[in-house]
């Protein structure tokens, strides 16, 4: 990775950060300069050791833990980061809930919890951080979204629309924030080597699906991340990057 520091100065909220992509994505920014807010919902002690390990190399890392389907917790949050970090310059929007159900077996509370910190926890949180990037005229926000969005995918309808929403609102966000000069930009996983939490299928083959015939490590879509965020993405806004060693092709 690229030891520049071309993010010095800036202060990046990275949601879903302790593990993962997120925990990718933390420490990219993190080497590019960035103090970085780690946050969780559940695992404190992941988090904590992400922002150790920023820490560890030199860099400013704090960990906040909320909910982000919880508006007041992100408030919270985001007032927290300003106090300790400052004020809030790149907001990163990993955090998702990946469960498999089919839609017929599939209640409406099932139906709700992708949607809710997927889409719900986007809102809020660029809800509570544009303020001060207006302020500042200037600004990056980059959402983490998947194939699926529009490849679809078998027991996972909820996680699909989730996803495909973020291409929505990247693109609508760009269109009304570009007068400030905060760019919205989109990345797009495909098959990736990251845990996966129990009762998942399992993972597809890559060979004859992927061209570059592999899954992808975190740390190639956090480098995708850290480049957006930078001055050399300066004119990029309302774009999604597919990440997917060539399997999305258009």
């Amino acid at each position: 990775m690229t030891t520049t520091t071309e993010l010095a100065g800036k202060v990046a909220l990275v949601t879903g950060s302790s593990r993962n992509i997120g925990r990718a994505i933390a420490l990219a920014l993190a080497a590019g300069g960035a103090a970085v807010a780690v946050n969780a919902r559940t695992s404190r002690e992941d988090a904590e050791k992400v922002a150790r390990e920023i820490r560890g190399s030199g860099g400013q890392a704090e960990v906040f833990m909320a909910d982000i389907a919880d508006a007041g917790a992100v408030n919270a949050m985001v007032e927290g980061v300003s106090q300790r970090l400052g004020r809030i310059g790149i907001l990163v929007l990993n955090a998702s809930v990946r469960s498999e159900k089919p839609f017929i077996e599939m209640g409406y509370d099932e139906w709700r919890v992708p949607l809710s910190v997927t889409l719900d926890g986007a809102f809020h949180c660029t809800k509570a951080c544009l303020p001060s990037m207006i302020e500042a005229r200037g600004g990056s926000i980059v959402t983490l979204g998947g194939m699926t969005a529009l490849s679809g995918a078998k027991n996972r309808v909820h996680g699909s629309v989730a996803k495909h929403g973020l291409l929505g609102m990247t693109r609508a966000l760009a269109r009304e924030l570009g007068e400030y000069g905060i760019r919205v930009n989109c990345v797009a996983p495909g098959q990736m080597n990251t845990e996966r939490a129990a009762g998942r299928s399992p993972r597809a083959d890559p060979k004859g699906v992927v061209p570059l015939g592999r899954r992808g490590e975190p740390e190639e879509i956090a480098s995708l991340v850290r480049f957006l965020c930078g001055p050399g993405a300066s004119f990029i806004s309302g774009q999604t990057v597919y990440a997917d060693g060539g399997q999305m092709m258009f």
